[in-house]
């Protein structure tokens, strides 16, 4: 990121320090809500995407018949009717909507994990002082992948939930940390005036 980048950054989170600081109290509360009711929160999860696949299908196939002489029309009809039929199947049967995510949820923690592990040892030269995160990083996506594993399939029912909980809360105290810190400087600023 250039320098300049960083100053318009840090002026925005500036100007908008209360709503930054809202936003991440906001994302607080839902993953903590989250982690408290996992089942609930993963059908929840399950049902968000079911209607983003079903309203992306049926807008995908509006604008495709509304220019059928766009290139790839026969390949762009596939996707918006694959999009259609998904979101139908994860709203109609919410509990194998779930179920498909975890497994999708454990595939993707495998296929990071391993790339981080290798990217970690790969760059350990490169990077001698911070590898050994990357390598961590990768070795947490492994576990949690293993957890789930071992658990599976009543781990279907919390994993889902857990993971978006938890990755809403550290989102949202990362964000409002940004936005504290951010506030204390600027108020710490006229003092010192």
């Amino acid at each position: 990121m250039h320098p300049t980048d960083h100053q318009t950054l840090r002026d925005s989170v500036r100007t908008h320090s209360a709503l930054f600081l809202a936003q991440g109290i906001i994302m607080i509360l839902l993953g903590v809500a989250a982690v408290i009711w996992p089942l609930i929160s993963s059908v929840a999860i399950e049902t968000y995407v079911g209607w983003l696949f079903l309203l992306s299908g049926i807008f995908s196939l509006a604008l495709l018949f509304m220019a059928p002489s766009v290139s790839g029309f026969v390949w762009a009809l596939f996707t918006g009717a694959l999009a259609l039929f998904t979101g139908v199947l994860l709203l109609w049967h919410p509990v194998a909507g779930v179920i498909t995510l975890t497994l999708v949820l454990i595939a993707f923690f495998i296929a990071e994990g391993l790339f981080q592990i290798a990217a970690a040892i790969a760059a350990r030269d490169a990077f001698r002082s911070s590898w050994g995160w990357m390598l961590f990083s990768g070795a947490v996506d492994l576990v949690l992948a293993g957890l789930i594993i071992a658990g599976w399939p009543g781990s279907a029912a919390w994993a889902l939930g857990t993971v978006v909980g938890v990755n809403l809360a550290t989102s949202g105290i990362a964000i409002a940390t940004v936005a504290g810190t951010i506030r204390g400087v600027v108020g710490a600023a006229p003092k010192a005036a």
